[in-house]
């Protein structure tokens, strides 16, 4: 086996899982993302010099597999609701051998978001990446993707409300800091 066929078998052993969970969070079936997922990674097997060099490989394959589904989408002109009782499915493909499975109600309501909120959770949240390489990744500006994730979460809290317990464990990691009360944040000028 060559050195860069080695190279890439290692970091599809390690990545194949966590890219998974983020295109079934991006493009809500399963059935889909599987798919998806192996048309990105034979893509970056074939472009493996530049995918190695990127600085975020793994957000590359989910990039790719994200818009190798919005191809397939605009080919068919149409989009197919993933039914409520997939739900279980859904959570049993999103989980890695080792982790968890998702919550069902969590990938339903991530299923209810505008695609471009799903992508940022996507990769925010299941890739765990910095919101500039998120910005980067998507295409567009840092703030743009602090709205997009502010709003998803905002929408995850309200559709998931009677789980407060779930949504503080996995979510206030990223909402937006705030000043202890009483105090000014230090760019805004007080005035008296």
């Amino acid at each position: 086996m060559r050195q860069y066929e080695a190279e890439f078998a290692e970091f599809y052993l390690a990545s194949h899982q966590r890219c998974l969970r983020a295109v079934v969070a991006g493009a809500g079936r399963p059935d889909l993302a599987e798919d998806l997922v192996a048309e990105a990674f034979t893509r970056a097997l074939l472009s493996w010099r530049t995918v190695r060099a990127h600085p975020a490989p793994e957000a590359w394959v989910v990039r790719t597999a994200l818009n190798t589904g919005v191809s397939w989408w605009r080919r068919r002109r149409r989009e197919v609701p993933l039914e409520d009782h997939g739900a279980q499915a859904l959570a049993r493909a999103a989980a890695g051998p080792t982790d968890p499975a998702p919550d069902p109600a969590l990938l339903a309501a991530l299923r209810r978001l505008p695609p471009r909120q799903r992508e940022v959770i996507a990769l925010r949240v299941f890739l765990d990446l910095d919101i500039a390489t998120t910005a980067r990744l998507l295409r567009i500006a840092p703030g743009t993707v602090g709205a997009h994730l502010s709003r998803a979460v905002a929408t995850l809290r309200s559709q998931l409300s009677a789980d407060t317990d779930y949504l503080s464990a996995h979510t206030e990691q990223f909402a937006p800091e705030r000043p202890p009360a009483g105090q000014a944040r230090a760019d805004q000028e007080v005035t008296t």
